[in-house]
């Protein structure tokens, strides 16, 4: 008897930097990949109707991933910026993005993955300790989904 078990993990890196470069603060967490974005995963085996994963956005809720979350708790308005990289390397993707100076500002507290500019699918979504940006700051997040 075969016993095969799939399983996604994720783990996010965001890097905080002042206007000058100077790094304030770095994160590490594990996330969640929620059911919506199982699903995604599964159709996308089958055929490649469904979008890929294009953006990332930020929010302010403390309140821990669920499987049945669907978008961010508390997403910061205008907050949703267009991935820079998407990088596939054997079981995992590493997906990259940046979130510029007046882009997310506020005591930031979660994160997801989604397929479109608004709306869409989420693949993901983590909270972790808060970040601080400051208008004038920048954070780069590195999210990296693993299949084992």
């Amino acid at each position: 008897m075969f016993n095969d078990a799939i399983k996604m993990t994720g783990n996010l890196k965001l890097v905080l930097t002042d206007e000058n470069g100077n790094i304030k603060q770095e994160e590490e967490v594990k996330n969640l990949v929620v059911t919506v974005g199982k699903n995604f995963i599964a159709s996308r085996m089958k055929d490649a109707t469904a979008t890929a994963m294009t953006h990332m956005e930020v929010g302010t809720s403390t309140q821990a991933a669920a499987v049945g979350d669907t978008a961010l708790i508390a997403a910061v308005a205008s907050s949703r910026v267009t991935l820079t990289s998407t990088t596939v390397t054997t079981n995992s993707v590493a997906y990259v993005a940046s979130f510029p100076a007046g882009t997310g500002t506020g005591a930031l507290t979660e994160a997801g993955i989604f397929n479109a500019s608004s709306a869409g699918t989420m693949l993901c979504r983590t909270t972790f300790p808060v970040v601080n940006k400051a208008a004038g700051d920048s954070i780069a997040v590195t999210w990296v989904v693993t299949v084992s």
